[in-house]
């Protein structure tokens, strides 16, 4: 169901909320219509009654994560620009980011993920390629975006120095801007 009264869309969105924050805390397996409810703090029925299955809270929780940090991302590059990105990352949320490429990478094996997925990249690439000033169907562009990915995603799985990741942009950064 959806939520239409202003007291249905506060619970759903408390429910939401619940879920990212477990998402966050423990991954994918920590997101269960009881723990939500629990951390709601509303009845378990709540659950059931505006998410028709975990499938589907877990797909409204990835998608309102995705929604949260391209936002969140747009808004530091705008501000400090694309080759501080890493620096970002090296500061942001770990648990958090964790959870977002958790759900990513789930995405491969659950089709209701997978449309939430490809908005986060596309949203990604629609990010480099205005920090870049290029169209986003530029190989460019995407060249860019996969390094970003990889060095973001080594960075908060390993724990590789913030660093090393730089130097890695600036080269990629360097072969996608044209020389003067």
């Amino acid at each position: 169901m959806t939520a239409t009264q202003p007291r249905g869309l506060r619970r759903r969105a408390a429910l939401l909320a619940a879920a990212v924050e477990l998402l966050t805390e423990g991954g994918f397996a920590a997101v269960t219509h009881r723990a939500v409810a629990q951390r709601a703090e509303l009845p378990l029925a709540a659950t059931t009654y505006y998410f028709t299955s975990r499938d589907h809270l877990l797909a409204e929780a990835f998608a309102q994560l995705v929604d949260s940090e391209l936002a969140a991302t747009r808004g530091w590059v705008a501000a400090h620009g694309l080759e501080h990105i890493l620096d970002e990352v090296a500061g942001a949320d770990r648990m958090r980011q964790l959870a977002l490429w958790e759900l990513y990478v789930h995405a491969g094996r659950d089709p209701a993920l997978q449309q939430i997925a490809r908005r986060w990249t596309d949203g990604c690439v629609a990010i480099v390629a205005d920090a870049l000033g290029r169209p986003a169907d530029d190989p460019a562009v995407r060249l860019v975006y996969t390094a970003v990915s990889a060095l973001w995603l080594e960075h908060v799985v390993e724990q590789r120095p913030a660093a090393d990741a730089r130097a890695l942009l600036t080269l990629a950064l360097r072969g996608a801007t044209p020389s003067p």
